[in-house]
């Protein structure tokens, strides 16, 4: 399937960071005469994808800070040096990252001269000669078609369903944490109001930024001064009811949880052993490997290290027995370098072998089983790894000690209806909310998908699940595979939609990595051959 000048047709479906990624390491081991590259994706600028969009609100912070953004430089060199930081701590704004992206692309696009349509992709079939996709117009065939978008509209889940009807049947205001922009408008008529905020993610601590800083409050000397503008009480609450821990305050903090080179090496050879396992087998057998360094980083006996990684396998978060504003100062005194617990400490060190996981994960082949029992336990684990800058637990704190963040019903309350709103029944009684805002980012599930083409990809049996709940089985070269375990010839998904095949795919790390340049080097020789 060729052009009218000879070359090969490749179709990349999203253009956000995941998707650029993915080009970038096409454009490296493939020359551009070679290939005609065609992308669809109605965003701009692209490159950045609607999370680091460059019109987002400043307020809403990336959970790294500059020195540990340690992707591949691409054309325009590294982020810190492309942005001109010499404050290697500060944790930028999303945006910051989204403008990088954005150049990047630009950087991209003349070398690799590829073929634009600011469009969405409709629906994606195969014919006899080759995939066809429908945008605002019939496009094709091509030869290889990548999808990457990275949370394709959903069905949202029975709670969120039931309150859309809800706040439409009463006119009420429940409003999405994202685009930070939008929510802030939304936060404009909501001086006085009582807000309830589902979720106590990195996600909800944005919100609070917008409904305090956005609204004109201000942080001084670890207190809160309001402008008048923002809400009268805000309601976070969430499942466990606990904040994610905050990251090591500074570089030489955080290297006092680097795992010593031998941990590293167990923890590799551990995770070979693990993916050909049984689900249980497997987490245990991860878990060993954890014991040592968490002995080491906290001074624990190992039996209590051995106990607390049990519990994680069973019900992650259940060993937190103390309430949340006790946990979160607990956990802001060990990111400024106090003793950590074992949970905190274990925490880091996971989130030091991301890379290590994926290396072991993304390439092998286990049973669906054990690949969602890691994946749970990684989830897990990332109210320690994924956690946000000390700042914003400082910021945080301040707010419940000023009385505008309430948390007597933060701990998975009953939530009832009523036409005002919302009233979430916890231990400090029943409080009800006027607003509603959703800071819950939905699973990477496929079952529930609903954009067309990849719903249309699944119902017609393209792509199926891992697992239930999980993203679709792919390949290691990312291609999809079909239920009797053959791969679809030229259909790949790389990014969310792939969970389960896939680990730790929410990190930026991860759109730059081995993911990407595997499908690369699958997509050049399918093409030689």
């Amino acid at each position: 399937m060729t052009d009218e000048n000879g070359r090969r047709r490749i179709a990349i479906i999203g253009m956000g960071p995941r998707g650029l990624g993915a080009a970038e390491a096409l454009a490296a081991r493939a020359a551009p005469e070679a290939l005609r590259v065609e992308i669809f994706d109605p965003v701009r600028p692209c490159g950045a994808g609607p999370n680091f969009s460059p019109d987002e609100s400043d307020l809403c912070l990336l959970n790294l800070p500059v020195r540990a953004v340690d992707i591949a430089p691409g054309a325009v060199g590294r982020f810190a040096d492309w942005l001109g930081e010499t404050d290697g701590e500060r944790f930028p704004p999303r945006s910051d990252l989204g403008r990088y992206f954005a150049a990047r692309f630009e950087a991209l696009e003349a070398a690799l001269a590829p073929v634009m349509h600011a469009a969405r992709v409709s629906r994606i079939a195969r014919e006899e000669d080759g995939w066809w996709l429908e945008a605002e117009g019939r496009h094709g065939p091509f030869d290889e078609v990548l999808t990457t978008q990275g949370q394709p509209q959903s069905e949202p889940d029975p709670q969120l369903e039931r309150w859309q009807e809800h706040a439409r049947a009463h006119g009420l205001p429940l409003q999405p944490a994202y685009p930070g922009t939008a929510m802030l408008r939304a936060a404009e008529g909501w001086a006085g109001k009582v807000v309830g905020v589902r979720g106590l993610g990195l996600s909800t601590l944005d919100v609070l930024r917008l409904l305090t800083l956005g609204l004109g409050g201000r942080f001084e000397e670890g207190g809160y001064l309001p402008s008048g503008r923002e809400p009268a009480k805000i309601l976070p609450f969430s499942l466990d009811g606990q904040a994610p821990a905050p990251k090591p305050a500074t570089a030489e903090v955080d290297a006092g949880f680097d795992p010593e080179p031998g941990e590293t090496r167990a923890f590799v050879a551990a995770l070979a052993e693990a993916v050909a396992l049984p689900a249980a087998a497997a987490l245990e057998r991860v878990c060993a490997a954890l014991v040592a360094p968490g002995v080491r980083l906290t001074g624990a006996e190992k039996l209590q290290v051995e106990a607390w990684l049990a519990a994680e396998r069973d019900s992650p978060g259940s060993q937190e027995t103390r309430e949340a504003t006790e946990a979160l100062e607990a956990h802001m005194e060990m990111a400024r370098g106090g003793a950590a617990d074992v949970g905190y400490a274990l925490g880091q060190v996971w989130r030091k072998w991301q890379n290590e996981l994926r290396q072991g994960f993304n390439p092998a082949r286990m049973a669906p089983e054990t690949a969602a029992a890691l994946l749970h336990f990684d989830d897990g684990l990332k109210r320690f790894s994924y956690g946000p800058p000390l700042r914003s637990a400082e910021e945080l704190l301040a707010l419940i000690r000023a009385g505008l963040v309430d948390m007597r019903a933060v701990d998975d309350p009953d939530i009832r209806l009523v036409p005002e709103g919302w009233v979430l029944d916890g231990d400090g009684g029943a409080l009800k909310a006027g607003a509603m805002v959703d800071a819950v980012l939905p699973s990477p599930a496929l079952a529930p998908v609903t954009d067309p083409a990849l719903a249309r990809l699944r119902d017609t049996g393209w792509l199926h699940p891992v697992a239930e709940g999980l993203g679709a089985a792919t390949s290691p070269e990312a291609l999809a595979l079909l239920v009797d375990g053959r791969p679809a010839d030229g259909l790949a998904v790389l990014g969310r939609m792939a969970a389960g095949s896939v680990i730790a795919v929410d990190s930026i790390h991860d759109c730059f990595g081995a993911a990407a340049d595997r499908w690369a080097e699958g997509v050049v020789a399918r093409l030689k051959g």
